[in-house]
């Protein structure tokens, strides 16, 4: 297999990147094995503040935009930060408390949701097990996630601490550790402690681990025709009654195609609140948010009747209703807790807007496996609730920083086995689904240290065009060319002497996810009783599967050619396809967890792939749910992956647990430089 090799190499105008290259210590090991158990009790509570919206607005002029899906870095990050797919300035939550949540929010389809039961800590602090203080230290540091070693120990340094059970407010304060958030759908709190007290905390029997607030990032007419969505809507199947929660960098009101038909009340957007320290505005300042939303559930009214303009840019779930929940800044930057924050929220506001599927469009690296990293935790607790959870897989396809040809790059909270994770293909311009190709900037897997498979599934992703803000926002501000304007009367020449740019075009796996939040909309609004897992094995199932075995992808930014391979961890189970989702007449098993992505598991002496399910899971227990069914023929033939012959199966930085990418690397990327030639 070739993988994802370049016939040229300057890639340094576009990943900004260093490599780890270190190497996990054993005491990753000890961390996996002591601590047990993913998913704490659920509850809420936030100091975010919230802003309901039910009131029509109409559109106004305002410029366009037309691009990519990069972000850049915030320089003033904390120490011991990592980016995810928005950056903020520590992560620290300011303004009013959250309202108390509306109706049973810890009821899961009617039944009370338990949590799993975590192992009982020793009554001491610090308790030595009778191996000395040699153990006890060694214990300690495996509770520290690898990034916040290192430090200087006089640095403050915010983290979040997952405990064993319930903690108290001040559970740390005998150590310096000023608490900022309950985080509580983790079992955690997000503090402030020096660097040089970590071990101290460590110490606590009642903490499960602890772990740097690490930074978060915040990727249509041909695009709805490629996923069959078009045949979908003209069944009548439009997402009408679902709310989908967007947890990005908020969403603007103004928005026409965001209101209802003809423009009209009410608007579609009926929850607003952010989750971003030092402001209360939940709109869009940073443009991403908007455009995500729009590919999930714009009407396409400014493109019908404010343009002319070349499409219809109409969303895949188009009378949809969007929650939003503003987690990025202006720069696209967030942190874990502002996630954790809106995910708690989320849940919370399940039943009163009927919430059945979560869109995060933004990634950060991964630093620990899934069973230990907080953010995999919320979205774990969010499909436990009921929520399908849809979640970008990451544009870090292009990195080959560690000799990898850029597999085992999924972000997180895509390397989580319950969500699914989305790459981005290439449409070249039509709306077949026969033609899409898989773009050079998708990541792949497998999973870092977890080896779970991934994506799950491609969507469209290159050069969607969908909403923009009203006025300027930073992505147009920085990248002009990325708007969409009107075309003239022939529709000949667009240009803004024909009007005002309502439209941008945007390129990434951050553009691909919203499209399958889209047609899982859809599919709950056919079958509203289907669970998160029944929703995930039958997207997969009945996603398009004809990939040839390789194809290529030109990034326009820097005319490298990468020669990529289709196979499992590029494509996944294949690219959505909500006509045949929504003609599916397989009922797949409503337990929890029975669509969990499966491992992987390399044997280097026949130089094979084998998948690896957990008994519980649909994979591979019948001829109806068989793996090669799933997955495709020409991807899986029993339990052994076909295209296992490129040097990544013998590169020990996938199968290991190392690290891959360099701590600056920007996940999420939406600086409008991110696109593929059609």
């Amino acid at each position: 297999m070739d993988g994802n090799s370049k016939k040229s190499s300057d890639r340094s105008s576009v990943l900004r990147t260093t490599t780890w290259g270190a190497v996990i210590s054993a005491s990753v090991l000890v961390a996996t094995l002591a601590y047990h158990g993913h998913l704490p009790g659920l509850g809420f509570g936030s100091n975010a503040n919230q802003v309901a919206s039910n009131t029509p607005l109409l559109e106004h002029p305002f410029p366009g935009f037309s691009g990519h899906d990069k972000v850049q870095p915030d320089s003033t990050t904390k120490s011991g930060s990592q980016v995810i797919a928005a950056e903020s300035n520590g992560g620290r939550h300011t303004g009013a408390a959250v309202p108390a949540p509306v109706g049973p929010s810890s009821t899961v389809w009617g039944a009370s949701l338990t949590p799993a039961a975590r192992p009982q800590p020793n009554p001491q602090r610090g308790a030595s097990s009778g191996s000395g203080q040699a153990t006890e230290t060694v214990l300690a540091a495996a509770k520290i996630a690898p990034d916040l070693k290192g430090l200087d120990p006089k640095t403050p340094v915010d983290v979040i601490v997952q405990y064993r059970r319930t903690p108290a407010t001040d559970e740390l304060a005998q150590d310096g550790a000023i608490t900022q958030a309950d985080l509580r759908i983790v079992n955690a709190q997000l503090v402030t402690v020096k660097a040089g007290s970590l071990s101290d905390v460590a110490n606590h029997s009642n903490v499960a681990y602890i772990s740097p607030n690490r930074k978060v990032r915040g990727a249509l007419d041909n695009t709805v025709k490629a996923v069959n969505a078009d045949i979908a809507q003209s069944y009548g199947w439009d997402g009408a009654g679902i709310g989908i929660a967007v947890l990005d960098s908020g969403v603007t009101s103004g928005i026409a195609d965001l209101n209802s038909d003809s423009n009209l009340s009410p608007y579609r957007v009926v929850y607003g609140q952010t989750f971003v320290p030092n402001t209360t505005d939940a709109s869009d300042p940073f443009g991403h948010g908007t455009h995500v939303s729009g590919i999930i559930a714009g009407n396409g009214y400014a493109a019908q009747y404010l343009g002319p303009y070349q499409g219809i840019y109409r969303g895949i779930a188009p009378e949809a209703n969007i929650v939003n929940l503003r987690v990025l800044d202006s720069n696209g930057s967030g942190t874990d807790a502002n996630v954790i924050s809106a995910i708690q929220q989320a849940i919370a506001l399940k039943s009163t807007y009927n919430i059945r599927v979560m869109n995060l469009s933004l990634a950060r690296g991964v630093f620990e496996s899934y069973t230990q990293d907080p953010l995999c935790q919320a979205v774990e607790a969010a499909w436990q609730a009921g929520i399908v959870v849809v979640a970008a897989a990451g544009n870090m396809g292009e990195y080959d920083g560690a000799g990898t040809n850029g597999y085992a790059t999924i972000g997180a909270p895509g390397n989580d086995p319950y969500v699914i994770t989305v790459g981005a293909t290439n449409v070249h311009g039509t709306g077949l689904q026969t033609a899409q190709t898989m773009t050079s900037y998708s990541s792949k897997g497998p999973t870092s240290f977890d080896h779970i498979v991934k994506p799950d599934l491609v969507a469209p992703g290159n050069k969607v065009v969908s909403r923009k803000v009203t006025g300027s926002n930073t992505l147009t501000s920085a990248n002009p060319g990325l708007q969409v304007y009107p075309f003239n009367s022939t529709r000949t020449i667009c240009s803004s002497v024909y009007g005002s740019s309502r439209y941008m075009r945007l390129s990434g796996t951050s553009m691909a996810t919203p499209v399958v939040s889209g047609v899982a909309a859809l599919l709950l609004q056919k079958s509203p009783n289907l669970k998160p897992d029944q929703v995930k094995a039958i997207l997969m199932k009945t996603a398009w599967k004809g990939f040839s075995q390789y194809s290529t992808a030109t990034d326009l930014g820097t005319g490298v050619l990468y020669n990529i391979e289709q196979d499992i961890f590029t494509v996944g189970a294949g690219a959505v396809d909500a006509a045949a989702a929504l003609n599916s007449t397989d009922t797949p098993p409503a337990g929890y967890g029975i669509a969990k992505s499966p491992s992987v598991v390399f044997d280097p002496n026949t130089n094979t792939i084998s998948l690896v399910s957990d008994a519980s899971v649909v994979w591979g227990n019948s001829v109806v749910w068989g793996n090669s069914v799933v997955w495709g023929n020409s991807v899986v033939w029993g339990n052994s992956v076909v295209w296992g012959n490129s040097v990544v199966w013998g590169n020990s930085v996938v199968w290991g647990n190392s690290v891959v990418w360099g701590n600056s690397v920007v996940w999420g990327n939406s600086d409008g430089t991110l696109e593929d030639a059609n």
